[in-house]
This record gives structure tokens, sequence and C-alpha cells, in this order.
């Protein structure tokens, strides 16, 4: 398995999960786990996700899914899961 972290934050708005979950689901990406929280205004998403069997690769990801986040209003991070557990390490 080849899990990754995507964070979503900015102010709410329709459509946030819509287009980011169609864009996983078109490239064969799988969700494992999904938590959301809406404090005021502001919309806030983590992901863990399966990119095993993804056709295109990490960079290309993650460029398309910063790009949509940049179309909607919203900044969309991903990173690999050994990147993103060394960086949070107490």
């Amino acid at each position: 398995m080849n899990k990754i972290i995507i964070t979503i934050v900015g102010e709410d708005k329709v459509g946030i999960v819509a287009k980011t979950c169609n864009y996983l689901a078109e490239n064969n990406i799988n969700i494992l786990d999904i938590t959301q929280t809406i404090l005021q205004k502001y919309f806030n998403m983590m992901m863990i996700v399966d990119i095993s069997k993804m056709n295109k690769s990490f960079d290309d990801m993650a460029a398309d899914l910063a790009a949509i986040g940049e179309k909607i209003g919203v900044r969309i991070l991903c990173q690999r899961e050994e990147i993103f557990t060394s960086m949070h390490r107490l």
C-alpha cells in the first residue's frame, strides 16, 4: 500500500468535497480515512489515501489537486505518509 496524506484548508463553500473526491475516484485513488471540520466559516479536511493503483506520478497528482484547490479557493496539500509522520513526530 502506498499511503499519502491530503489536507484541504480554506473558506467553506459548496463543492470542495465533491471536486476533490471526484478527482480521487477518476484516478483510482482509494480513501482509507477521512476527517472534516468546519470552524465558523473555515473548512479543514484531512484524508489518508492509497495511491498504489493510481496511473500517474505523485508529483502530477499533487499538482492536479493543488490546481483544483486554486480554482475553488482552498489550499490542497499532498504529502507522502512517511514524510508527514517524520515531520509530526514529538
